[in-house]
């Protein structure tokens, strides 16, 4: 189980990469277009016009995706943006009843959302909206990134409350500062 739930995550940030790169070769590719253009206009007088059709909306389309479906994997690695001040100063018992509260609170909120976002597609599905732009896309379709993203992020919240609720150390804090790393020094402006 524990492979399949690490494969599962590394695929979540898998998939964010591949539409991270993406947004970079769709935008790359209409600048190049209105380089193109402008050139054209400057050669014949008149640009044509070229154009990626509905480049803006699916360029949106691939950022939710980055977005929702980086979530679990940069959890587990301990990337994502986490306020560690008061908990940082615990240490044993009192620091795993934190944890457990705060990631038991994190995944009852993931719970809701991904509940909420399911909610948020059938209902695109069932009144078949429409992308606005040049090219109909069933909006459905791209919000599928979110109820994954989600739906994994739970996983992943749920699978480090059980970690913790057994006396482990939570996968995520091998991301934690532990004042030996490299880093930038926010008090003295100095790299450390």
């Amino acid at each position: 189980m524990r492979r399949f739930l690490d494969g599962l995550y590394a695929l979540s940030g898998a998939l964010a990469v591949f539409f991270l790169a993406a947004i970079c070769i769709i935008v790359s590719l209409q600048v190049g277009a209105n380089i193109l253009d402008r050139v054209i206009g400057w050669l014949f007088g008149r640009p044509i016009g070229l154009l990626i059709p509905s480049y803006a909306e699916f360029a949106g389309f691939f950022l939710a995706a980055t977005s929702f479906l980086a979530l679990a994997h940069t959890f587990r690695k301990g990337s994502l943006i986490r306020v560690t001040l008061m908990i940082q100063r615990f240490k044993g018992r009192t620091r795993r009843a934190i944890e457990l509260w705060c990631t038991g609170i994190a995944f009852l909120l993931s719970a809701f959302a991904t509940v909420a976002i399911i909610g948020m597609v059938l209902e695109t599905y069932e009144f078949k909206e429409l992308a606005t732009g040049l090219v109909p896309v069933p909006m459905w379709i791209p919000q599928l990134s979110m109820v994954f993203g989600m739906l994994i992020l739970t996983i992943a919240l749920a699978d480090s409350f059980i970690i913790i609720l057994k006396g482990n150390e939570p996968p995520y804090a091998a991301g934690e500062d532990d004042g030996t790393s490299v880093g930038y020094d926010a008090g003295s402006g100095q790299e450390r």
